[in-house]
């Protein structure tokens, strides 16, 4: 009997690993709260053999007894997919004696300021990146470094674009400030999160992200994916595409930037999702980087396009086991993010694509919710997911259906 310990089956991350494991023929314990678990669907429940619930609100008694759980039960591997959680994974599996990344460098995998040092360090293409407290202090920061406008105001240990603002000016300081310090706890486990300001000169470009598998030290890159965001003061992801349209040269420079940010955070068994922008210069600079599966369903864009299973190669090196990469399909494959147009509530959604191009859609919430204005990945009303031969067709296709649905608020 082979022993996995995942850390949060909830979400669809948490779901597509559960499903992978269970695939693989493995004995799968889910560590989570309580009351979370209790809302699991009894379709996720009947996949799991076992549960440790604990306080992941207090991350130092959530490491103890997740140590005492696995070496009770003898867990063979532990993975997560919740990109809080990844110092978490990286000390336990440590602890363990298990395969995983650097433990020294675990927080830089998740803490923003701490990973802006270590590319500073290692001297990793990255944005110039300023820290500070509270307003005064960014202020201060920006003036000391000449640092000038536009730039970018974030939290540094939250997600999803949570908390994310692009500032066009010294007046839109204040706000850009409270908006990424309005979040000191992880919802819904309450890990507390760091406040401290992370400020970044404005890297202009094309963004995509990475999607990596290491095992010992080495990288099989998946994918590169083509990231599509709003292009006001927020920078919410409203879609991506597997793979990316690049040239053999714009890909080669994608994924060497993005090894030497692998390299320098300690990266040796398990994933890394990148995020990245690609300059019109053909240099490339890394904005952050994820020791955890990539969230919006890229894993299910990698496996459309690739026939790779991203979810199945992380547990195999979690295992110490060599990962199955191997790509059986050359297709792609994209999701576009249904979002409100405005704020408001919302009353319905109509024309929805009905094509064999649409291979997964989902509406998330029901009529009569009250939506805020899309600020972050938080605002989404649901998703279309498409497969064809080409990126190229893929976004076309992908383009026109969403363009034709219509979204009634009011």
């Amino acid at each position: 009997m082979t022993n996995l310990l995942l850390i949060e089956a909830n979400g669809n991350v948490g779901e597509d690993l559960l499903t992978a494991a269970v695939e693989l023929g493995l004995t799968v314990h889910v560590a989570t709260h309580e009351d979370l678990y209790e809302k699991y669907r009894p379709e996720l429940k009947s996949k799991i053999a076992g549960t440790v619930f604990t306080d992941f609100g207090d991350p130092v008694t959530a490491l103890e007894d997740l140590l005492a759980f696995s070496r009770k039960v003898g867990v063979h591997g532990v993975v997560t997919g919740w990109e809080f959680f990844s110092p978490l994974v990286t000390q336990l599996a440590a602890e363990l004696g298990l395969p995983g990344h650097d433990p020294a460098r675990a927080d830089a995998c998740r803490n923003k300021r701490v990973m802006a040092e270590v590319f500073a360090e290692h001297g990793v293409p990255s944005p110039r990146t300023l820290v500070a407290a509270d307003l005064e202090g960014a202020r201060a920061a920006i003036a000391d470094a000449g640092l000038g406008y536009p730039l970018v105001v974030k939290p540094c240990e939250n997600a999803g674009s949570v908390g994310v603002s692009v500032v066009a000016a010294a007046e839109g300081l204040p706000r850009a400030v409270g908006f990424a310090q309005g979040w000191p706890n992880e919802f819904p486990h309450g890990t507390p999160l760091e406040t401290t300001l992370v400020i970044q000169e404005y890297v202009g470009g094309k963004e995509f992200s990475v999607e990596t598998v290491a095992f010992d030290r080495q990288f099989q890159h998946l994918a590169v994916t083509e990231k599509f965001t709003t292009e006001d003061s927020s920078r919410a992801e409203v879609g991506h595409t597997v793979p990316a349209q690049l040239t053999d040269e714009q890909r080669a420079v994608v994924i060497d930037t993005v090894e030497q940010g692998l390299i320098a955070l300690g990266f040796r068994y398990g994933v890394a999702h990148t995020e990245l922008k690609l300059l019109p210069n053909h240099t490339a600079k890394i904005i952050e980087v994820g020791a955890r599966p990539p969230g919006d369903h890229i894993m299910k864009l990698v496996r459309n396009a690739t026939g790779i299973s991203e979810a199945r190669a992380y547990i195999q090196t979690s295992l110490g086991q060599v990962p199955d990469t191997t790509p059986t399909a050359k297709d792609a494959s994209a999701i576009r993010f249904l979002t409100p147009p405005r704020a408001g509530v919302f009353r319905g959604i109509g024309n929805l694509p009905d094509s064999p191009a649409v291979v997964d859609q989902a509406v998330y919430i029901e009529p009569g919710k009250e939506l805020g204005h899309l600020q972050d990945n938080i605002a989404r009303i649901g998703h279309l997911i498409f497969k064809a031969d080409s990126a190229a067709e893929v976004n076309r296709i992908a383009d026109q259906a969403v363009a034709a649905v219509t979204i009634e608020m009011e």
